[in-house]
């Protein structure tokens, strides 16, 4: 099939990448701490370096060492628990023995499509959300963690509750979630310690000038400063974007991989035609998991338009592009196997 040729042979070259790409991730983020900490002690040296000797002289690096330090637990942190936290964020609840038929079909086809991905079967989450969507989370296939909305068991027939279910499961095989969920964790830890950091430095502190000399800093000391501020300001919003061009890229990989763990891949289609056709608002999903879902819960118009600036500033890829491209594969699998409608102007 289409779907599995495409997939498969991409799936360690994505798993391997996903990997490498986590670690840069978090080795990224400690080296940002690191040049807030020691940057800022830079800029505490040079600006009190020409006090009077009974004055403020800046000469250990303290905050460089504690921010360095703070930078690794909070990357441990955010990585060893943010699947709790995203799960925590949404205000999901653990399926764990099912109480009507919605949620028996759901485990029904979790296990199902588990077997068909070969994966162990994640935990199963529901959000009570009446608009339609799901999102998978976790570290590695081993301590993954896959949740639907009530809106989307609502609204989906079986097959097409299948084919998001393993739309989910290619996320968790390809090593999607540990980036993603990771990349979820670390926007909250910097949006989090921005705010403190900037209640600390801003909020009593602005009658702490230094006096003697410190009034001639020179240009360095004032770009390196200027640099240092826009640093707090631009970080959260650098790896916002950085998050949803990770969701963006793995998207359309994920579909193929629904597709030939479904065989079905229409039945995909199928279910983001309803996705997209809804107007169920979302009550429980917001922006910290708005790229670990299927489509945007946020329903921002720039996922709708192709082109430069969707590239950068949208979450998913158009649902347009991915219904074509999946009915493109169901057309492609129906041809093969001989199953054209009378009608088709190819059969």
């Amino acid at each position: 099939m289409t779907a599995g040729a495409d997939a498969a042979p991409n799936l360690f070259q994505q798993q391997e990448a996903n990997r490498r790409r986590t670690t840069l991730l978090v080795v990224g983020f400690v080296l940002f701490f690191a040049w807030l900490g020691f940057g800022g002690d830079y800029i505490y040296y040079l600006a009190t370096l020409h006090n009077l000797p009974y004055q403020t002289h800046h000469t250990f690096p303290w905050l460089g060492i504690v921010l360095t330090i703070v930078g690794i637990g909070l990357t441990w942190y955010g990585y060893s628990t943010g699947p709790e936290k995203v799960l925590w964020s949404t205000g999901a609840r653990e399926i764990t023995d099912p109480a009507n038929d919605q949620e028996k079909q759901l485990v029904n086809v979790v296990e199902e499509m588990s077997i068909a991905a070969g994966i162990p079967r994640p935990r199963i989450w529901i959000v009570d959300d009446p608009a339609p969507n799901a999102f998978a989370t976790g570290i590695d296939p081993q301590h993954a963690h896959l949740a639907v909305t009530q809106g989307l068991l609502d609204l989906m027939s079986r097959d097409e509750l299948q084919g998001v279910v393993a739309h989910e499961l290619g996320h968790i095989k390809n090593f999607d979630v540990r980036l993603m969920t990771t990349l979820a964790a670390l926007v909250g830890v910097i949006l989090l310690v921005r705010d403190g950091t900037g209640r600390f430095f801003w909020g009593g502190r602005s009658g702490g000038r230094s006096r003697g000399k410190s009034g001639d800093l020179g240009a360095l000391v004032v770009v390196l400063l200027v640099i240092w501020i826009l640093s707090w300001i631009v970080a959260p919003i650098v790896t916002q974007m950085l998050a949803m061009a990770v969701s963006r890229k793995r998207e359309y990989l994920a579909d193929a991989m629904s597709a030939q763990f479904t065989r079905n891949p229409t039945a995909l289609a199928s279910a983001l035609e309803k996705i997209e056709h809804s107007d169920a608002p979302a009550t429980h999903l917001k922006a910290g998991a708005a790229h670990l879902c299927i489509c945007d819960p946020l329903d921002r118009k720039l996922n709708d338009h192709p082109g430069a600036l969707g590239d950068v500033m949208a979450s998913h890829p158009p649902l347009e592009m991915r219904i074509i491209r999946l009915k493109g594969m169901g057309y492609a699998q129906a041809k093969q196997q001989g199953t054209l409608p009378p009608d088709s102007p190819t059969a």
